[in-house]
């Protein structure tokens, strides 16, 4: 079908962050813009944020002031409904209340022209269920951007039961013009990002309330060892608890109280106790002027390692070998189950198992796990986890060769996956089931992922450079353990594994 033209007018409904942000995207793409909102004086105060964060960019000189007129001009505040009767495309960016929204969509299909679409930007809420009780809801779909509009790519377009293959090839052509990188999701709870991200929430809190750690060392740990740009206790007191938890309970009851998407207690008393985040001024840390930042526990210099040797395959932890030989304390390599011996310690990679747990069932006494990394060069910290068997000794060696590698290193409590291998596998794990369940692609969902949410690598690619078979195995250590559903593993994943295909195929 193409790209709507710039010729077409863009009618917004709801001059929020949300709608303010699209709006600014259509009028910088070339739209006409018209912008309403039933709130007295709020169109014309969205429009004016808009024109005030330009203004900014044109005093730091990184936009001309006549592309700001000329964007200014563009975008017009429609006193009601009636006079977006000449929109190609209306966006509508309102509250997330289902029977608000039926009711402007049934009152914009009263006044459009019958080829005009209508999107929603909602981004919980079915599109099938907003679409109900109209006469056309094949012209109806989701157009879901990301706050900040005019700074994130990512557009989840969503498929509703009726939505015309049309419409769907007209909005993803539209939102890559407007310069935005569109992925396809069918309305399901959560679409793409907000149910696949759930894990990303959940078991660094999960990991707080069985206290393996910290908060900040585990934000700590997920910047320094995974890549991520932020942890999870930072970026969920950013989002606000406000709004993580209420996406998150409503991604558990919309899917039937399914354990893998099951609300934390810790962050329902921080929401009971006001403690949202930065806009309160304390969640998990105290954002109050003049706090003192939360710092990780970091492990003291440990002996510097003397004789060191690799036994057998370390998997994805290799690229360790590599370091050591560069950095002159390389050893020699044998045949065996996958550990790097010290004077004093045996390390090897998290399988999902606690150390303890693979004392018990034959790993040396002296074992220390150690966490996944994104990559084992650029990682500035790892993760260590000791068995209850082993000698206080063994993770001062431990933490000596990691330190020799120029990483600073934390200590967590024995639990099963550590930090970041346990994410990364739910995170694949959920981004898998996804697929199965005709979600996205999986292409699409790598894509919404690394673009809606800045992981560092798409969780299914992740899951494919680590090793399905190793994720999987992760997966189902992490059930046994707990006995939880949560961690069961994709009938995709299994397929996968048992074909020996990868993810991202």
């Amino acid at each position: 079908m193409g790209a709507l033209p710039t010729s077409c007018v863009v009618a917004v409904v709801g001059a929020g962050a949300m709608g303010a942000g699209i709006a600014q995207v259509a009028a910088q793409a070339g739209h006409a813009v018209l912008l309403f909102d039933a709130m007295e004086g709020a169109a014309q105060k969205g429009r004016a944020g808009i024109l005030a964060g330009l203004g900014k960019l044109v005093e730091k000189g990184k936009l001309p002031a006549e592309a700001r007129d000329a964007l200014a001009a563009r975008i017009a505040v429609a006193p009601s409904l009636d006079a977006l009767a000449g929109a190609g495309l209306v966006v509508e960016a309102i509250v997330e209340r289902l029977e608000v929204k039926r009711q402007v969509f049934a009152a914009l299909e009263a006044v459009l022209a019958p080829d005009a679409i209508l999107a929603s930007n909602t981004s919980s809420l079915s599109i099938p269920a907003i679409a109900a009780g109209l006469k056309h809801p094949e012209r109806v779909a989701g157009l879901h951007f990301f706050n900040p509009a005019p700074v994130m790519k990512l557009v989840e377009i969503v498929a509703g039961l009726a939505s015309g293959r049309a419409v769907l090839d007209t909005l993803f052509d539209t939102a890559r013009a407007w310069g935005k990188v569109p992925v396809h999701a069918t309305s399901t709870p959560g679409f793409i990002v907000n149910r696949v991200a759930r894990p990303f929430y959940a078991e660094g809190l999960r990991l707080e309330e069985e206290g393996a750690a910290d908060p900040a060392t585990i934000d700590a740990v997920m910047r320094e060892a995974g890549g991520f740009r932020m942890g999870p206790f930072e970026l969920m007191d950013l989002i606000g608890h406000d709004v993580n938890f209420a996406v998150t309970r409503s991604v558990f009851q919309a899917y039937f109280n399914d354990p893998r998407y099951r609300p934390s207690l810790t962050q329902q008393e921080l929401v009971a106790a006001g403690w949202l985040g930065r806009k309160s001024g304390r969640g998990f840390y105290d954002h109050a002027p003049g706090a003192a930042p939360a710092t990780a526990a970091t492990l003291p210099a440990g002996p510097a390692p003397s004789a060191v040797a690799i036994e057998g395959d370390p998997g994805p932890a290799e690229p360790l070998a590599g370091l050591l030989a560069r950095g002159g304390i390389g050893g020699p390599r044998h045949p065996g189950p996958g550990l790097i011996r010290l004077d004093g310690a045996s390390l090897a990679l998290t399988d999902g198992r606690t150390a303890t747990a693979r004392v018990a069932a034959g790993d040396p006494s002296d074992l220390v796990l150690f966490d996944l990394a994104l990559d084992y060069g650029s990682a500035r910290r790892i993760a260590l986890a000791t068995a209850d068997q082993a000698a206080e000794s063994a993770r001062a060696a431990a933490a000596g060769l990691f330190q020799a590698l120029g990483k600073s290193v934390s200590a967590l409590d024995d639990v099963p996956g550590l930090v970041v291998l346990r994410t990364v596998a739910m995170l694949a794990n959920e981004a898998a089931e996804a697929v199965r369940a005709g979600v996205a692609s999986a292409a699409d969902v790598d894509l919404a992922m690394t673009f809606g949410v800045n992981y560092p690598r798409g969780p299914l690619a992740w899951a494919d450079a680590v090793g399905p078979a190793r994720i999987l195995a992760a997966l189902d250590a992490l059930q046994a353990a707990y006995g939880d559903d949560r961690y069961r593993g994709s009938q995709h994943l299994r397929r996968r594994v048992a074909a020996g295909q990868a993810l991202t195929g």
